[in-house]
């Protein structure tokens, strides 16, 4: 029962402080102070801890504070995004299924039409399946552990409303649905590369 307990207040720390930092509630260089924390969430300092060094893997923290990502950390992340996705999308070209494909489809949809809180929602779905299409455990993990960091730029896109991207998600998936694989990677790495080049710009403002 103890350890049970641990673990909700484990997740309930982790859960609270990675929202607080996706939303911005928790300003980038922030610093982490583990007793206020711990104080606000009613738990002791131990889950708290642990919570930090979770969000520390993932990318959102750093040395206790809120991540405040430099243009080459920046370059860092979209590279190692552009490398797999790039095969994961000339993979998705030979293997995927009929029901992905549908999947892309009603990403590219949503996209189009919708609230930026579904497209958010859509883009993410649209780049998971391509990964999942793999059935590579290694690269799914890697993408995995950077899905927070991948939130922050995605949200940048996103709500500052990069040209052309829905357009590139539809050439990607016309790219896949002929099983073009050479193209859709091609397709795959500009598109993600245009993403790094856009949150470089913004950052620069």
């Amino acid at each position: 029962m103890k350890k049970k307990t641990q673990q909700h207040a484990y997740l309930q720390s982790y859960e609270y402080l990675r929202d607080k930092i996706l939303n911005g509630e928790l300003e980038r260089g922030t610093k982490l102070i583990e007793e206020k924390m711990a104080e606000e969430l009613g738990v002791s300092r131990t889950p708290i801890r642990e919570s930090i060094r979770k969000l520390e893997q993932e990318g959102l923290v750093k040395q206790k504070r809120v991540v405040n990502p430099t243009d080459m950390d920046l370059r860092h992340y979209f590279q190692v995004r552009i490398l797999l996705e790039g095969f994961a999308a000339k993979s998705a070209a030979t293997f995927m299924n009929e029901h992905d494909l549908n999947q892309l489809k009603e990403c590219i949809q949503v996209g189009r039409t919708g609230t930026p809180e579904e497209i958010m929602e859509a883009n993410k779905q649209f780049h998971d399946v391509i990964v999942n299409a793999t059935n590579n455990p290694v690269m799914i993990d890697t993408i995995e552990r950077m899905q927070s960091i991948i939130y922050l730029f995605r949200k940048t896109v996103v709500y500052h409303n990069r040209p052309f991207l829905i357009d590139e998600h539809q050439e990607i998936y016309d790219a896949i649905i002929s099983h073009n694989g050479e193209v859709a990677e091609r397709l795959m790495k500009e598109h993600i590369q245009a993403d790094l080049e856009f949150c470089l710009h913004v950052m620069e403002r």
